[in-house]
């Protein structure tokens, strides 16, 4: 039996692998090893890893790292502490290969423990472009560690087989949001109302803002800006939890004060996929700089405002407005977002995301790919040019 360790830090990152990791369970070529990091294991961003085991997944480690600091080298020493603990349950459970998804630190972590142990390395979400983060070097580091590539479109595809990857370990398997959209029974307009407590007779923003961890703004700025902008519509505000990055304790504590002093706004540190999912197909406009956004908002038809530079460089549909990070731009793009011809020019947007089958080919292939020399020894594309 093949084993498969998956590792997964936060709430979002698991609401995209949710299938995949059924799908592995399922399989009977195939066995989960799941490890839990980063944000799951932090009451300061909703203990979420209480979601994965109600969902009835077995975690075979779990792996406290994330230190409770401000400060920028914090996110190190986590990243330090995350390898140390890592490198010995992947000795000790010796899986077949590692499967991550994403661009974040922890992420960076597991490929790196992977890569010096000799682990084929499967990753999802490759060969995206996210300028203003420094997710951006991280996702293309992976990259070039990483053996099996999964992409959520054509374009990202071939931004990896630019990057010198041989073609034949590229798969285009669309975005695993997309399966959610696809998969989940949302709730209806009544249920969304009760359980959040909003009335979807007037506005509802819904509001997502990271760290922009490569401007020079300072986070602080970043978000009095957009909390100016939104004073300036009547509106109920839907919150939900910024990352671990640098700068997310800051944006958390200075929304958490907003929204106990603002009787129309709502803070969550975990919405989980079923509310945030339905709420998109219901809300008015999304705002702030979440990758959410860009991937499954188009699919429901619904604007978005995207802020500042952090997914600069993505796919953009027509229902995305970007917009820079000041009060007046903000203002001016949800005015925009609101207007009903622009609404009703993106109710039937197109997603290029695919078909909603994510987990079924991640699966098929992790179940059949021959794990031979072929598989680890790369190529650059120097060395293929030689050849």
């Amino acid at each position: 039996m093949r084993k498969i360790m998956v590792v997964t830090g936060t709430r979002a990152e698991y609401g995209l692998l949710y299938w995949t990791l059924k799908g592995i369970v399922e399989n009977p070529n195939l066995e989960l090893q799941l490890v839990v990091t980063g944000n799951h294991l932090s009451s300061e961003y909703g203990y979420t890893v209480k979601q994965i085991i109600d969902d009835g997944f077995e975690i075979v480690q779990e792996i406290d790292m994330l230190l409770d600091s401000k400060k920028k080298n914090s996110i190190i020493k986590s990243m330090a502490m995350e390898m140390i603990q890592l490198s010995d349950c992947m000795e000790r459970l010796t899986p077949d290969i590692l499967l991550i998804l994403g661009d974040r630190y922890e992420i960076m972590a597991a490929a790196t423990c992977a890569m010096m142990l000799n682990i084929p390395i499967a990753h999802m979400n490759g060969g995206e472009c996210s300028e203003g983060a420094i997710d951006e070097q991280i996702r293309h580091a992976i990259t070039k560690m990483a053996h099996i590539h999964f992409t959520g479109a054509e374009t990202y595809r071939k931004n990896i087989i630019n990057m010198g990857e041989e073609p034949w370990r590229v798969f285009n398997v669309g975005q695993a949001g997309i399966e959610n959209i696809k998969r989940i029974p949302l709730l209806n307009r009544e249920e969304i109302q009760s359980e959040l407590k909003i009335d979807l007779n007037k506005k509802v923003f819904l509001i997502t803002y990271h760290p922009e961890t490569l401007s020079n703004m300072e986070v602080e700025k970043q978000v009095e800006n957009l909390l100016q902008a939104l004073d300036k519509f009547d509106a109920q505000l839907i919150f939900t939890s910024p990352n671990a990055d640098h700068g997310g304790l800051i944006i958390k504590e200075k929304i958490e004060k907003y929204a106990r002093n603002h009787i129309n706004s709502k803070y969550y540190d975990n919405l989980g996929q079923k509310r945030y999912l339905s709420l998109l197909n219901y809300c008015d406009v999304v705002i702030g700089n979440s990758s959410s956004g860009l991937i499954e908002a188009p699919s429901f038809g619904v604007p978005v405002v995207n802020i500042g530079d952090r997914q600069k460089g993505r796919i953009r549909c027509n229902n995305i407005i970007d917009c820079r990070n000041n009060v007046e731009d903000i203002v001016h793009a949800i005015t925009t977002a609101l207007d009903k011809k622009f609404k009703n020019s993106i109710k039937h947007e197109n997603s290029p995301f695919g078909d909603g089958n994510t987990s079924h080919m991640v699966v098929d292939i992790l179940s059949k790919i021959q794990l031979n020399n072929k598989l680890f020894l790369k190529k650059s594309a120097l060395g293929r040019n030689i050849i």
